[in-house]
């Protein structure tokens, strides 16, 4: 991939190159929501909602990564 195609993905995740896949808060996505697991207030954008996502640390402690 060219740099700038990684550097365009990279900014639409919040934590690029950790493993996670919430989307980066913005103006128009903002962080807002909680998350449906662990009930943490302002934990996810409209775009993480969208895709059924929760945040980062009910999904490591999902996957077993503590």
């Amino acid at each position: 991939m060219h740099d700038e195609e990684t550097q365009q993905r990279n900014t639409m995740f919040a934590r690029p190159g950790i493993n996670s896949a919430l989307r980066a808060a913005t103006r128009n996505n903002p962080r807002i929501h909680p998350c449906p697991r662990c009930k943490q207030p302002d934990r996810l954008t409209p775009a993480d909602v969208r895709k059924g996502y929760q945040c980062d640390a009910c999904a490591d402690a999902e996957e077993g990564c503590f």
